[in-house]
């Protein structure tokens, strides 16, 4: 593992088309998850202007061919090509579907879609509680599936979107899925995204011979975005008022993409793996959830923890 190259200064407030200035993506191909709305839409943006061919992979097909099309008029001249793919991370036939129609390398993977605090508990038509599948175990059986196309690409970068909410709660394997504490919508939040930064390093560990590097982020507080669309605002009033939800400054959805666009695409992140971004530098560790608004725990970066989480996902997935 390298240390970061830096060749210019980006920051909280630098956007996605900031970062992307200059890169040559051309002949590259990326798939981006959750590109229908928000950050997503912002990456793929990015990363096809650069020259990037990137597929969109949404649960919602026709939203996601809207998309394509207004990015398709808006893209400068010379940018990648856009394709559509059904990917519903909560349904495991359609994450082997996506898998099995997936043809040639890919060069980078990126985990950007996520679910968020929903009031009241669901589940997956598995039984899995639904934060939790769809923010990693969806992801993971994507990257797991996409392994040799990302190994044949020699040099692929996973990026996989976490999240501060990681500081909510480690991840609890006594427990995944709520079936004997009570259903908490920001400790399980907080432990998908958790689930998202050990993800990277264990992929980092296992996959670097390939030419795989992996990273996590946290992309901030993006108002403009549908995540927050299943959550109970009163509730989040009351977490924020009761000091156990601590807010960084806002980010326009530009901004948010940042980071990702940073790990997906800069040459400056060549070689460095198993790491976790915010603001589009690598995070300060951090041991005391009460007013963090940055920061990346111990327990999110932990190698040992990160083996034991993959082995445990690995079932999951059979």
């Amino acid at each position: 593992m390298s240390a970061p190259r830096t060749t210019r200064a980006f920051s909280a407030i630098t956007t996605a088309a900031e970062v992307i200035d200059g890169v040559d993506l051309h002949g590259r191909r990326a798939v981006v998850t959750g590109a229908s709305s928000g950050i997503g839409v912002e990456t793929v943006r990015a990363l096809a202007t650069a020259g990037a061919d990137v597929t969109l992979a949404v649960r919602n097909t026709d939203a996601g061919a809207q998309v394509a099309a207004r990015l398709e008029v808006e893209l400068p001249s010379g940018s990648g090509k856009l394709a559509v793919g059904r990917l519903d991370l909560a349904d495991r036939s359609t994450v082997a579907a996506f898998v099995a129609a997936w043809n040639g390398p890919l060069d980078i993977l990126v985990n950007n879609a996520g679910v968020m605090a929903p009031p009241q508990i669901v589940r997956t038509p598995d039984g899995r509680e639904w934060q939790f599948a769809v923010n990693h175990l969806g992801h993971f059986a994507l990257a797991a599936g996409l392994h040799p196309a990302l190994a044949a690409a020699n040099g692929a970068r996973i990026v996989a979107v976490s999240s501060l909410g990681h500081l909510f709660s480690p991840v609890v394997f006594d427990d995944l899925d709520y079936r004997f504490r009570p259903y908490d919508p920001f400790t399980s939040y907080g432990q998908s995204k958790t689930a998202n930064a050990l993800f990277a390093v264990g992929a980092a560990h296992r996959w670097a011979n390939d030419g795989i590097t992996a990273n996590a982020l946290m992309p901030g507080n993006i108002a403009d975005t549908s995540l927050a669309r299943h959550m109970d605002m009163e509730q989040v009033a009351a977490v924020i008022a009761s000091g156990d939800l601590a807010l960084p400054p806002g980010k326009t959805v530009e901004q948010g993409a940042a980071t990702s666009v940073l790990l997906a695409a800069s040459p400056t992140l060549e070689g460095v793996t198993g790491r976790y971004y915010e603001d589009c530098a690598e995070a300060t560790p951090v041991t005391e959830r009460a007013g963090a608004t940055a920061g990346v725990a111990p327990y999110a970066l932990d190698p040992d923890i990160a083996d034991r989480l993959w082995t445990v996902s690995e079932d999951l997935i059979r």
